[in-house]
């Protein structure tokens, strides 16, 4: 066994020794200096949450204003068509410039979804109406500028007349922004 280790003990203690020269007391090196500047980032900050608040839906890229609201009785002028009364409501939509995407006064049918709670065992979703103003025939589907307004209006078809109904901001395109409820009386 004297006879195995006999070529590899010198082996073993050279390259100790040229480890151990490794660890010596040398100083570091500093890096010279080369006059260029290390530009740092500064953290983003975060961009603000969306909100529903006072009747104003504020997001990333759209800001809807809801400016009045009226109940309109089958057969009136605005629910021509309709044989149930609609909860008419009149918005703006702001395009905030920050998306290269289309957008239009129909975002609003797209961000909101309205409810009457009046069945004890299921969500009653209402179903989006005919255009209750028809000075928008012509104007609701048009692309926005970005920092233009354009005024809209849209309708929902109401069960009842009693019964309130809640407005949910970002109801079909995911979690709940906020709510505004309408009182029919």
């Amino acid at each position: 066994m004297k006879k195995l280790l006999a070529p590899v003990v010198p082996l073993v203690l050279l390259v100790a020794l040229g480890f151990s020269g490794c660890s010596g007391s040398t100083a570091p090196v500093a890096a010279p200096a080369t006059g260029t500047e290390v530009e740092v980032d500064a953290p983003e900050s975060e961009a603000p949450a969306d909100s529903f608040v006072d009747g104003v839906l504020t997001t990333d890229e759209i800001k809807i204003a809801i400016t009045d609201y009226r109940v309109i009785p089958a057969g009136e002028v605005g629910n021509e068509y309709s044989d149930v009364p609609v909860l008419a409501i009149w918005y703006d939509t702001t395009n905030l410039g920050t998306s290269d995407r289309d957008i239009s006064p129909m975002e609003f049918i797209y961000t909101f979804e309205a409810f009457q709670d009046n069945d004890p065992d299921r969500e009653n979703t209402l179903d989006v109406g005919s255009l209750p103003d028809e000075a928008f025939l012509d104007t609701q589907t048009e692309n926005i500028k970005a920092g233009g307004t354009l005024a809209n209006a849209v309708s929902f078809e109401l069960d009842d007349t009693t019964t309130p109904v809640d407005l949910v901001a970002g109801g079909m395109i995911g979690d709940e922004i906020g709510r505004m409820s309408f009182n029919l009386n």
